[in-house]
């Protein structure tokens, strides 16, 4: 049996040679050059001795791929919003319509930055989420600005809208906002910290917050009422506070405004045709009864 097995010599192993580096156009090997640095000495290219992974800088604390800097999956971080919120009424309506009621709600809300700032706005929709969208959007678009010091207002005012009059008061501090509903929603959201409040008429939420608001723009500051006295100029009220606007009021009346002037086409007179001149008639003397 051991004479018939035929044995195989097996062929020589061939030695691993290291691999010669590529030849340069010359004739010259090319070493390895390190990467030719940029304008910025910190430059960091992606995927070096010093980076942890693909995407990472060695300096500064901003890690990781642009999208994961900002709290997002490749979004940008939102700002956080400088106004508050409030809700003040949601109402039910409904029309009658020919194939029944349509049912809608409206949505009454106050914005405001607690600093002198605040807006309100009425909108409805079909639904309660959408009509408090839509109100806070209206009330962004328009905002007004009141002078708070000392954390009340200036002087006493009476705001009237319709019906409803609202009647505010300067306080002293830690007295609060004596007030409820829609006048607290407002002056809280406004800025203000101590007031009397007092509400007349017609107690409508809308309502009274127009009155309020119409209060409100009714304030007037130091440099207006001194102007108005004719006690100071404006010139002297810029340079004591440059930030008060002189003989500018609050408020100002629509109707104690000067018209502009028209500036379409000049009327055109109508052409009057010049009248003849007319004699005078003699009188005729009349017959005397009885022939005489």
């Amino acid at each position: 049996m051991e004479d018939n097995k035929i044995v195989t010599a097996a062929a020589p192993k061939a030695e691993a040679k290291p691999a010669e580096a590529p030849k340069a156009a010359g004739g010259a090997v090319s070493a390895n050059k390190p990467a030719v640095p940029s304008g910025n000495p910190r430059f960091e290219p992606h995927g070096s001795a010093s980076a942890n992974r693909p995407g990472d800088r060695k300096f500064g604390d901003h890690k990781g791929r642009p999208g994961e800097r900002r709290n997002g999956r490749g979004g940008f971080r939102r700002d956080e919003d400088e106004y508050e919120e409030r809700v003040v009424d949601i109402n039910r309506i409904s029309r009658v319509v020919k194939g029944g009621k349509h049912i809608r709600f409206d949505a009454l809300v106050v914005i405001g930055d607690g600093k002198g700032k605040y807006g309100f706005s009425l909108c409805k929709s079909g639904e309660v989420p959408d009509a408090i969208k839509k109100s806070l959007a209206a009330a962004r678009k328009e905002m007004f600005t009141i002078h708070v010091s000392k954390g009340t207002i200036a002087h006493e005012v009476t705001g009237v809208f319709g019906n409803t009059k609202v009647f505010l008061k300067p306080a002293p501090a830690g007295t609060g906002i004596i007030a409820g509903g829609a006048v607290r929603a407002i002056l809280e959201l406004a800025g203000v910290k101590n007031v009397f409040s007092k509400v007349y008429g017609s107690r409508t939420p809308i309502n009274v917050i127009r009155a309020t608001h119409n209060g409100l723009m009714n304030l007037r500051d130091y440099g207006t009422v001194m102007v108005l006295r004719g006690l100071k100029t404006p010139e002297e009220i810029k340079a004591l506070h440059p930030v008060l606007v002189a003989a500018k009021p609050a408020h100002p009346d629509f109707h104690s405004q000067p018209r502009p002037a028209f500036v379409g086409k000049p009327a055109v007179k109508p052409v009057v045709a010049p009248k003849a001149e007319t004699k005078p008639v003699a009188p005729v003397a009349k017959p005397v009864e009885g022939g005489k």
